[in-house]
């Protein structure tokens, strides 16, 4: 069975920007779907944010096993429900990786739990990308290093937790380093986030990247399956004891109660 993916993208630049929509015809979201239907093991649609719930109601992140996300220009205009929504949906194991500029979207400030912060630089310069882990599967069909001859630079410290690993590193023409390709769990899901894909180059069509996004959604599929709850991780109390125990000072809770008010 395919992995089911969806690439959720703001379509905003596109539809403002000629040059954006010369260069992605149809859409950064629909470039990057293409890229992931060249794998036969991937069935890719995409989301907006101008559809209704942006396009990720219950009922599609239920039947979603990676979401691939890019934002820049519209991150606050995300309502805060579908946020709540997707990061429940990743402790419950949805596999997510968040592309540019989503360093700063909604859904990966409330899953990082900081402010994800960097330096950067418009002036088209290149970049090399270079493997930190050659035998992590994201890094899987790829060289050694591989170039962009036309990227934004992002640059250090990048303000986000320390990752659990790190697989791709970054070097721009102009001299600053940046940790490009970095992993983390959050309950049940992987996280993967990806430093290239400014608008106004044509990152996505880069055969190295597109590999990249490849591997990255094989990575982050949980092939288990998912606990779809309201609350991923319920708070529920434990009245009976594996061993025996005396119970020790007063209690604050009657038996059967979560503790909540």
């Amino acid at each position: 069975m395919s992995i089911r993916a969806i690439v959720w993208g703001e379509n905003v630049h596109e539809a403002k920007s000629r040059i954006v929509a010369d260069l992605y015809p149809d859409g950064m979201h629909g470039c990057i779907s293409a890229a992931l239907n060249e794998d036969a093991g991937i069935s890719a649609t995409t989301a907006v944010l101008q559809e209704p719930e942006h396009g990720l109601t219950p009922e599609r992140l239920a039947e979603t096993d990676v979401l691939v996300w890019w934002g820049h220009a519209a991150h606050g205009d995300v309502a805060d429900a579908v946020v709540e929504r997707v990061c429940s949906a990743v402790w419950g194991g949805m596999g997510v990786i968040f592309l540019h500029s989503a360093h700063f979207a909604k859904p990966f400030k409330r899953l990082m739990g900081t402010p994800c912060n960097l330096s950067w630089r418009e002036a088209g310069e290149r970049e090399r990308i270079w493997l930190t882990s050659r035998q992590h599967p994201i890094a899987r069909g790829l060289p050694d290093h591989f170039e962009l001859e036309h990227e934004e630079m992002y640059g250090e410290p990048f303000g986000v937790p320390e990752p659990m690993e790190t697989v791709f590193v970054s070097w721009f023409q102009g001299g600053e380093v940046f940790r490009s390709g970095l992993t983390w769990r959050r309950g049940a899901g992987k996280v993967f986030y990806f430093r290239p894909g400014h608008e106004t180059y044509p990152t996505y069509f880069d055969p190295n990247v597109r590999q990249v996004l490849r591997n990255a959604v094989h990575w982050a599929h949980n092939p288990e399956p998912r606990i779809m709850s309201p609350d991923a991780a319920p708070n529920v109390p434990v009245t009976e004891a594996l061993e025996p125990l005396t119970e020790r000072g007063p209690r604050l809770h009657r038996d059967g109660e979560s503790g909540y008010r």
